[in-house]
């Protein structure tokens, strides 16, 4: 099976994280990692391959600076990956992200393709889905639980309530959430690998799209505004002389919580 997981850098969600003066994410001045949902659909690839055979190729959009995470992906177990970058990105919408993921796909033919139900950074939950109908392909989203049989596949799709059984066939596109399994730590012997292992760059006219389609001048949202979240006010404080049952009751009350 040839398996292609999307993997993306973003700022730690450990630091600080803010804008830059255009409003997009700020990864100059903070410490970037890979996204965490995509290190459970690394995860899951690898479990799949180990289970099934075939190749795991990592696919990332991203500026120059993201072949640091590539290395980190690579040294879990892919074969190899496909680096997209080009200056034109910068400033890209998830639309347009999507746009160029499925060109990059496109020259991949990958049976399955795996993701992170979000990214840390984002947020949005839209680019599987986007994928699906570039591709033309099945969506399993929001997995906790993935099983191949063949050419089928069978998600536990997680929702607020429990989970939903959904089923395709390949090709298809599966994002996982943190519940579908847990992340391996690189070995040392994976790391050394990892240096050696192929990393394919492309750019933008590579996979035939023009630079007006992407980055600021193709994106179809735009940030506006943006204030930095308030500092945590200190809590309130009952103090118990006989009535302080009556005084927790009252701020449950005022606070909804009764």
């Amino acid at each position: 099976m040839n398996i292609v997981v999307l993997v993306k850098q973003v700022p730690d969600s450990g630091a600080e994280r803010t804008l830059s003066a255009d409003y997009s994410v700020d990864r100059a001045s903070s410490s970037n990692v890979i996204n965490e949902m995509d290190e459970y659909a690394i995860e899951e690839a690898l479990k799949i391959k180990e289970a099934h055979g075939g190749e795991v190729t990592v696919l990332t959009v991203g500026p120059a600076g993201a072949t640091e995470s590539i290395r980190k992906a690579l040294s879990m177990g892919p074969d190899k990956a496909v680096h997209v970058q080009d200056d034109a990105l910068h400033g890209s919408c998830a639309v347009a992200t999507s746009k160029v993921l499925a060109a990059a796909l496109g020259t991949l033919n990958a049976d399955l393709i795996l993701c992170g139900a979000e990214s840390t950074d984002g947020r949005v939950q839209v680019v599987p889905h986007m994928l699906a109908e570039r591709l033309g392909v099945a969506a399993l989203t929001g997995a906790r639980k993935l099983t191949v049989d063949g050419s089928q596949l069978t998600v536990e799709r997680q929702t607020d309530e429990g989970y939903e059984v959904v089923t395709a066939a390949t090709p298809a596109i599966v994002s996982v959430w943190d519940t579908i399994n847990e992340p391996r730590y690189p070995s040392f012997k994976g790391i050394m690998a990892a240096k050696k292992k192929p990393v394919q760059s492309l750019s933008l006219a590579d996979l035939g799209v023009a630079a007006d389609e992407v980055g600021f001048a193709g994106a179809t949202s735009q940030v506006l505004e943006f204030s930095k979240r308030p500092a945590r006010s200190g809590g309130t404080k009952v103090i118990d002389e006989g009535d302080g049952g009556t005084q927790l009751v009252a701020f449950l009350a005022t606070e909804k919580f009764v």
